[in-house]
């Protein structure tokens, strides 16, 4: 990685680019490229300065120490004054430089001086409210046109901050610079560093489960864990996968456009969905076991779509996916990315997929698809929305990335067809009222939640008068009966009154059914499922 970005700087810089941008909080990593750039160079001598506006000029050294004061007359720093003057001490060493070659006192084949500026946390000072911005603007653009122009004269000003300020008058100058997060081997490398510096052994098949759960955090934040890690329990083992999460959490929270999803629901919360299950089964034992299926050739899963009738369970599956697989699950609310500038929304998309891909692997859920994408290829979309599906769709086909993604819609027809076509989706389930036995399963599901289920209460006549019913009207007759349960032992006169059969059906006389209510829309829905042929999430009876 550190390698990869030393040697862009180097092209770079021998193309006579001379102004950068790293969207960075880390100097101590910036020092380390520096350092690499430098073992790269063909017999250059570098020479790094830094600025930064709390402690002024000083040398960049690694391990990284800021000097204890600003400066040696504690004057207030000043980043103009330091870039005019970097800037006359290079054309002064250009100029003498020419003219020993010229008096053949320097030959070309000797070593060239490169100088290295560093810029962190100057931000601020880039405004364009700032008052000396104009004139730090037109320093800049000197040193960018000297390193241009003039023999000998190699300048590099790394601007380093986490904000992004590209001052218009030199915007066109400033190369922007990704710092890319470790992949899996530089990861691994990482742990093991630790490992010796520590004097303890991780065995292999935890640091490989690590290194792909710390996938999608930086250098710092996977040194800081291990050392939590390493404080809490003396070790590093698999157990440190909650921190892992942990830390994730952080990072998702942070950006504000995606959502950490807390879930306790398992798949034996969800009655029936069998072809469902079965085919998430398979899944899961290529996300328990990535590393040696990818080696097999297995291609990543891309992720799923479920529709259906509402309350039939589809946002459950979602969590309970999250929780078969092991991994975090995050929320995309496309509603959330809208911004009030032009191109802010497409920006905020691009800044959310990249993030999914960093924290990978997760579960990436979006609800109710059809109305996030409403209207797109029908004409009555906004230019926005059609904008933001089409980076999604792009995103979708293209991603290599262990994010899997769990999409739920209520209606199919209200789908642009783009997300039909194969290699969207691994599967389109559809998810239809439940049957006699599933009905019987989610029964009894709610029931044990509850503590009710006991071997006095029969169930069956309350399944073959719940035809019709979702899963969250039955999970409404089970609340119901269950208060009404309640407020009887209140009236009793020991106060002990059990759950019975009868109150369950009483409950239900008062419930109506989704089938009553929405039987037109269902109907409808079951025809949308017959005209593109989608499996069904549930084994037929």
């Amino acid at each position: 990685m550190r390698t990869e970005l030393a040697t862009l700087l180097n092209n770079y810089q021998e193309a006579h680019r001379s102004l950068f941008y790293l969207q960075s909080f880390d100097l101590s990593v910036v020092a380390q490229i520096i350092e690499r750039m430098q073992q790269l160079s063909s017999g250059n001598t570098f020479k790094v300065k830094v600025f930064n506006p709390a402690f002024g000029a000083f040398e960049l050294k690694n391990p990284l120490i800021y000097p204890a004061t600003a400066s040696a007359n504690n004057a207030a720093p000043d980043l103009l004054h330091f870039l005019q003057e970097s800037h006359e001490q290079e054309l002064n060493f250009a100029y003498t430089r020419a003219e020993g070659i010229a008096a053949d006192e320097v030959k070309l084949s000797d070593p060239e001086q490169v100088l290295v500026l560093v810029l962190q946390d100057c931000h601020d000072l880039l405004q364009p409210q700032h008052p000396q911005s104009g004139a730090i603007s037109a320093c800049l653009k000197g040193i960018a046109d000297s390193s241009r122009f003039i023999d000998h004269y190699q300048v590099i000003v790394l601007m380093v901050s986490p904000v992004m300020v590209l001052p218009p008058a030199i915007e066109e100058y400033i190369t922007l610079l990704d710092m890319p997060i470790p992949e899996y081997h530089e990861i691994s490398k990482i742990i093991d560093n630790y490992a010796k510096a520590m004097g303890i052994t991780i065995d292999e098949d935890t640091s490989q489960v690590l290194s792909r759960s710390f996938k999608g955090l930086n250098a710092y934040q996977i040194r800081q864990i291990l050392n939590l890690a390493y404080h809490n329990g003396g070790e590093i083992s698999l157990h440190d996968q909650v921190l892992i999460l942990q830390e994730k959490a952080q990072v998702i929270r942070k950006s504000g456009f995606l959502e950490l999803m807390n879930f306790s629901e398992t798949m034996d919360d969800i009655g029936g969905l069998e072809n469902l299950k079965e085919w998430l089964n398979v899944k899961e034992k290529i996300y328990k076991n990535f590393d040696k299926a990818i080696r097999f050739g297995v291609d990543a899963p891309k992720g799923i779509l479920i529709f259906g009738m509402p309350g039939c369970g589809k946002s459950l599956c979602a969590k309970a996916t999250a929780n078969k697989f092991g991994l975090p699950l995050t929320r995309l609310d496309v509603g959330r990315l809208l911004g009030k500038y032009v191109g802010e929304s497409e920006q905020n998309m691009r800044k959310a997929l990249a993030l999914a891909e960093a924290i990978s692997p997760c579960v990436l859920w979006i609800d109710e698809l059809e109305k996030a994408f409403a209207g797109v290829g029908s004409g009555g979309s906004h230019e926005v929305t059609t904008r933001l599906f089409g980076q999604f769709l792009t995103w979708m086909q293209e991603k290599e990335s262990s994010v899997f993604i769990v999409a739920t819609a209520n209606n199919i027809k209200m789908l642009p067809p783009e997300f039909m076509r194969k290699g969207r989706f691994d599967e389109i389930f559809f998810v239809d009222l439940p049957n006699a036995d599933e009905r019987q399963q989610i029964i009894k599901i709610h029931l044990k939640k509850r503590k009710k289920w006991n071997f006095k209460i029969n169930t069956n006549e309350l399944v073959e008068k719940t035809e019709g019913y979702s899963g969250a009207d039955l999970e409404t007759v089970v609340k119901t009966a269950i208060e009404a349960a309640f407020v009887r032992s209140l009236q009793s006169s020991d106060g002990n009154y059990e759950l019975t059969s009868q109150d369950l059906l009483d409950a239900q006389k008062s419930i109506k059914s989704i089938s009553q209510s929405m039987s037109k829309q269902i109907e409808e829905l079951k025809d949308s499922c017959k005209d593109y042929d989608i499996r069904s999430a549930s084994k037929s009876k």
